[in-house]
């Protein structure tokens, strides 16, 4: 059972906003969504965010679920949660895979990627989650970002440097301490 989004993908979107969502990352929505079974259409969560992100974010509802139980923890009425309601509830659509595997971006999220009728959109795996940009906008924006952290970094540097230690006194598998250790930080 597929649990994590992996690889980066182009996908035409055509004249009517159908994309194919690939097949990989459809086993990873299928996995996430409680109420699916063999022959039903699973179903997404696609948060398009601020007017200032030019991406979509794709979430499975069981991690979609997992970030609105958080916001619920936080202080009814502080700007960090109206925050994270406004984007996660209010900048977000429900989506459902069809049978041929395909969502329907609606135009103003096409608008919002700035995507061409006919043109390719970029699909790239963040591990929970997926995004869905226009390719060049995903180069621009990540080349920036890249480029100031690898002017850091041996030519021949092992991204697992980066990686948090894992916890010595915890109990769980290897991959509940990875995954505890990842949530705190987000």
């Amino acid at each position: 059972m597929a649990r994590r989004f992996r690889g980066s993908f182009h996908q035409k979107v055509d004249g009517k906003g159908r994309v194919s969502i690939p097949a990989s990352f459809r086993r990873v929505v299928e996995s996430g969504d409680p109420d699916w079974t063999e022959g039903l259409r699973p179903n997404l969560v696609i948060v398009y965010g601020l007017d200032s992100q030019k991406r979509l974010d794709c979430y499975t509802l069981t991690a979609i679920e997992d970030i609105e139980d958080r916001i619920d923890l936080m202080q009814p009425g502080s700007p960090e949660r109206e925050t994270l309601e406004l984007t996660f509830h209010g900048h977000a659509a429900d989506a459902q895979i069809d049978e041929d595997g395909r969502i329907v971006l609606p135009q103003r999220l096409r608008d919002k990627l700035e995507l061409e009728p006919n043109e390719a959109a970029f699909f790239i795996a963040k591990g929970d989650h997926f995004q869905i940009w226009k390719e060049d906008t995903f180069k621009a924006v990540k080349s920036q970002r890249t480029d100031v952290f690898l002017a850091d970094q041996a030519p021949d540097f092992d991204a697992r440097i980066h990686l948090p230690p894992r916890p010595s006194s915890a109990v769980g598998t290897e991959a509940d301490l990875l995954r505890d250790t990842l949530s705190r930080r987000r």
